[in-house]
C-alpha cells in the first residue's frame, strides 16, 4: 500500500491499532481493536470519532456570496443564493442526463462557498468546477484534515472545547477555537446521530484528535461502522446507490431540491438535466430507491439481483448497499426496483448463492435520526 495517500492522522491510526485498508486511494482504518460491531453500538450510543481526512474541502470564492451563489446553481439544483449565512445544506452536481456526478455538503461562509465532497470524486469534482463556474475562483483546501464527531454524546464532548457548540443548531456552521486552535465546524455527519464535522489544520489535527479521544465517551471509528451506520440511517453511499446514471428521484433526493429550483420557482431549472429531473419531480420516475429486510439471517450485499417472484426468469431491480445492522439486529438492505413495484410490506426474492431468498420492502430509514433541530 505503499503508493496510497496518507490523512494527516495515520501515524495516530497504527498507533490505536487500526487495520488500514485502501480505500479511494487512501489508506484507511477500516476497523480498532474494538471491532465494528462494538464501534457501531458506542456511536449510536456515546460518541466515535472518525477520521474523514481524505474528503476534499474546496473553497469558492466571487466578488461576494451572491456572486459565488448564482455561478455555483448553474451545477447544482439547489438554492445555494437563499441559503442563509453559517447554515450548510446538502446537494448534488448533476450531468446532463439527470443523473449524479456527486453528492456534496455546502455551507454559506459569508464571503466565501465551502463545499465538501466525496474523495473518489474530488479531482474530477475541481476540474468539473474550474472548466464551467465563470467569474468565481476555485481553490482546492490542502492544509486541513476533518474529522467527525458522532453520536449522542458528541455535544457533551465537543462543548468541554468549547461551549459554543452546544448552541449550534443540525446544518449550523461556525469557526471556533477548539484546543486553540481555530476550525471549521457544522453540526452535520452520516451517521444518522447528532454530531460535528471539524476541519482543523493538519498541523493540528493529531492533538485535536487525541484530545477528544481523552474523553471517556469517545472512540475511534472505522470505515466499516461507519459504513453500517449510514446504512441504518438509509442514507446513500456514492458510486453504490447513487452514480452517473441515477437521477435524484429515483434516488429519493427530492427532497434537497427546495421549490426555488423546481418548475414554478424564482430560479427554476438552469442546471444540467432540468429538462429530466423537474418533470420527475412532478410525475415520479419509473424506479425508485426502497429500503429492504432479507427474512433469513444472512446479509444481502450490493449487486444481488431481485426478482419479483421466486422462479421468475428476469430481474427487477439490484441491491445496492447491504449488510448487518447492528441497531437493527439483522440483516439490512437497500437496492432499486420499480415504482409499480416497490411498495412497502411487499415481498421480491433476492438471489444469493443460486438461491432465492426472501425480503421484505422496508420503510427508510432503519433507525430514526436523531439530529438536534
Amino acid at each position: 500500500m505503499s503508493d496510497l495517500l496518507q490523512t494527516p492522522l495515520h501515524d495516530m491510526h497504527l498507533t490505536l491499532g487500526a487495520k488500514m485498508v485502501p480505500f479511494a486511494g487512501y489508506n484507511m482504518p477500516v476497523q480498532y481493536p474494538m471491532g465494528v460491531m462494538k464501534e457501531h453500538a458506542h456511536t449510536r450510543e456515546k460518541a466515535g470519532l472518525f477520521d474523514v481526512s481524505h474528503m476534499g474541502q474546496v473553497i469558492i470564492r466571487g466578488a461576494d456570496y451572491a456572486a459565488a451563489a448564482t455561478a455555483l446553481e448553474r451545477l447544482i439544483p439547489v438554492d445555494i443564493l437563499g441559503l442563509g449565512e453559517n447554515r450548510q445544506r446538502y446537494g448534488f452536481f448533476t450531468n446532463d442526463a439527470g443523473g449524479i456526478m456527486d453528492d456534496l455538503m455546502l455551507a454559506n461562509r459569508g464571503d466565501h462557498i465551502l463545499v465538501v465532497v466525496n474523495a473518489a470524486c474530488k479531482a474530477a469534482d475541481i476540474a468539473h468546477m474550474t472548466a464551467h463556474l465563470q467569474g468565481v475562483t476555485v481553490t482546492p483546501v490542502t492544509d486541513r484534515a476533518l474529522l467527525a464527531l458522532q453520536g449522542p454524546l458528541a455535544e457533551t464532548v465537543l462543548a468541554s472545547l468549547n461551549l459554543a457548540a452546544a448552541d449550534m443548531r443540525f446544518m449550523d456552521v461556525a469557526t471556533l477555537p477548539l484546543n486553540g486552535v481555530s476550525c471549521w465546524v457544522s453540526r452535520s455527519g452520516y451517521t444518522g446521530e447528532d454530531g460535528y464535522e471539524i476541519s482543523v489544520p493538519a498541523a493540528d489535527a493529531t492533538e485535536l484528535a487525541e484530545q477528544l479521544l481523552s474523553h471517556a465517551d469517545v472512540a475511534p471509528i472505522g470505515l466499516g461502522a461507519r459504513d453500517s451506520l449510514r446504512l441504518e440511517a438509509g442514507l446513500c453511499l456514492y458510486g453504490h446507490d447513487i452514480d452517473t446514471g441515477t437521477t435524484p428521484t429515483e434516488a429519493g433526493l427530492n427532497w434537497a431540491i427546495q421549490k426555488a429550483r423546481r418548475t414554478g420557482g424564482t430560479r427554476a431549472g438552469g442546471f444540467p438535466g432540468a429538462d429530466i429531473i423537474l418533470p420527475e419531480i412532478a410525475g415520479g420516475a419509473a424506479r425508485k430507491r426502497v429500503g429492504l429486510i432479507p427474512q433469513g439471517r444472512a446479509p444481502m450485499r450490493e449487486g444481488v439481483l431481485l426478482f419479483a417472484q421466486v422462479d421468475d426468469d428476469s430481474p427487477i431491480g439490484q441491491i445496492t448497499s447491504g449488510g448487518f445492522g447492528p441497531t437493527v439486529g439483522g440483516p439490512i438492505a437497500m437496492g432499486y426496483l420499480p415504482t409499480a413495484q416497490a411498495a412497502t410490506g411487499t415481498t421480491v426474492y433476492g438471489e444469493l448463492r443460486g438461491k432465492r431468498l426472501p425480503l421484505t420492502i422496508s420503510p427508510l430509514p432503519f433507525t430514526p435520526a436523531n439530529f438536534k433541530r
